[in-house]
Order: structure tokens, then sequence, then C-alpha cells
């Protein structure tokens, strides 16, 4: 896994797709986010990414993915409340 091309096109879907799963099971987007921060600082620790690209791209991705999560709640919350009614 020591491909560059490899490496940068898992920075561009892993950190959304972390957020929007943690979001799912957590039910809550900051927590979801955080957990994800957290695995991206250890694998950054580790050793795994170091370039600035990298850290860019996994940054651009973690808003995303956020982004995404959040409109994911919000349309689940009115589901919910037009359920309600």
């Amino acid at each position: 896994m020591e491909s560059y091309a490899l490496k940068i096109i898992l920075a561009v879907f892993l950190p959304a797709a972390l957020v929007i799963l943690f979001t799912r099971v957590t039910y809550h987007h900051v927590v979801g986010l955080v957990l994800t921060v957290a695995l991206i600082a250890a694998s950054v620790y580790a050793g795994y990414t170091h370039t600035w690209l990298l850290y860019t791209i996994d940054a651009l991705s973690l808003t995303a993915g956020f982004y995404m999560a959040g409109k994911m709640r919000e349309r689940t919350k009115q589901e919910q409340n037009q359920n309600l009614e």
C-alpha cells in the first residue's frame, strides 16, 4: 500500500465515509467527526500520512462528510416530525 495515488484516493473517500458511518452509529454528527479526526490523528502519528497534500485532502473530505452527515441528520429529523403529525 505504498502507492501515492492509492493514498490520495483513500484520502478523498475514506474520511467522509467514516464521518457518515460514525454519525449513523452514534446519532450525532459532531461525535462522528471527532471519532474520525481521532483515527486520522492516530494514522498520522503512526506515520501513514506524511505530506501536506494528504493532510489537505483529508481535511476537505472531513468537511464534506460532516456536511453530508448534518444534512442526513436534518432529513431524518424532518421525517420523524412528519410521522408524528
